[in-house]
């Protein structure tokens, strides 16, 4: 695991963000600006990044064994994530606020913050695990997402359709659909110049999420990023009460330590931004859950090296 690129990885997001809060301020992003950015990123950039992660692996049976593993671990990861904030969140009185919090705890920055830093961390095979957390993120998400959201609300419904056909699997299955096809024709290569635009278009995934989040930011007043005992509550546990539970249980059951600290960096991101866009559309404390995706997203930048160091020194006991 490389340490010191993790470091650089997470001053340039914070850097990114500062941008970002600049821009909001100035009233260079506003709202209708991120909006739309949000669209280029989720409908054009992110299916680019999930896309490339995958095919720039070269196929095996040995990274098509790891990449179903990594799709069974996303769904365990996220199933007792999911399990631990049920608990967590159980004392809120607010509905809304609950089902934010929950929602918060459970589904994290998996694609836009999460491919590049465990790039950083695994180099290529980080970037290609971190695609088929993706999946499982995605099929989650439209289902015990959207169950945690739907509660007590008769027009927030479960759909098939949503879970298996989105922005994260579509992608995920073409990915894997052009990773494979060497199994059948061994001198099958994709193109450079197709692998090279995927790589220009996935790259705008990174700075642009950053900027959005930044300019989110600018919009609150400082007492709502960091005057929020909930938020905190929030941070607390999905930056380092649950990583660190998956890393110690991880560890107890005897998980190699490339395993656990794919894990735990994996559970240590901060909320994903799409708990602010689906809590818009549903009506659901928008600006309660903007504060949440934020304000995670700026104390992570603390959070996840102190949280991936504490790992490293569990593993080695």
């Amino acid at each position: 695991m490389n340490f010191s690129a993790l470091l650089t990885t997470i001053a340039t997001l914070f850097i990114m963000l500062i941008v970002g809060y600049i821009a909001g301020k100035v009233g260079i992003i506003d709202g209708v600006a991120s909006k739309k950015l949000s669209e280029l990123i989720i409908k054009i950039a992110q299916p680019a990044l999930i896309i490339s992660s995958i095919v720039k692996m070269q196929y095996s049976a040995e990274n098509l064994s790891l990449g179903l593993k990594t799709l069974a671990l996303g769904f365990i990861v996220h199933l007792f994530m999911g399990a631990v904030a049920f608990v967590a969140c159980l004392k809120i009185k607010s509905l809304d606020e609950r089902k934010i919090l929950e929602f918060s705890m459970v589904f994290g920055n998996t694609g836009f913050i999460g491919i590049p830093i465990m790039e950083s961390l695994f180099g290529d095979v980080g970037a290609f695990m971190a695609s088929f957390i993706v999946i499982s993120f995605n099929i989650l998400m439209w289902t015990l997402g959207i169950a945690i959201l739907g509660r007590k609300r008769d027009d927030i419904k479960l759909t098939l359709k949503k879970a298996l056909i989105n922005k994260g699997t579509v992608p995920s299955v073409i990915g894997f659909g052009i990773f494979i096809i060497p199994a059948f024709a061994p001198s099958f290569r994709l193109p450079a110049f197709a692998l090279s635009s995927l790589s220009y278009v996935a790259s705008l995934c990174t700075p642009v999420s950053m900027l959005i989040i930044g300019a989110l930011l600018a919009g609150r007043t400082w007492k709502q990023i960091f005057g929020s005992p909930k938020v905190y509550y929030l941070c607390l546990f999905k930056l380092i009460v649950i990583p660190m539970l998956v890393c110690v249980i991880m560890k107890l059951c005897g998980f190699s330590s490339m395993w656990i600290l794919f894990a735990t960096a994996l559970t240590s991101m901060p909320s994903a931004t799409s708990v602010s866009m689906l809590a818009e559309l549903y009506d659901i404390s928008p600006g309660f859950s903007a504060q949440g995706v934020g304000t995670s997203s700026l104390l992570s930048i603390a959070t996840m090296p102190c949280v991936i160091f504490l790992a490293q020194k569990i593993i080695e006991l």
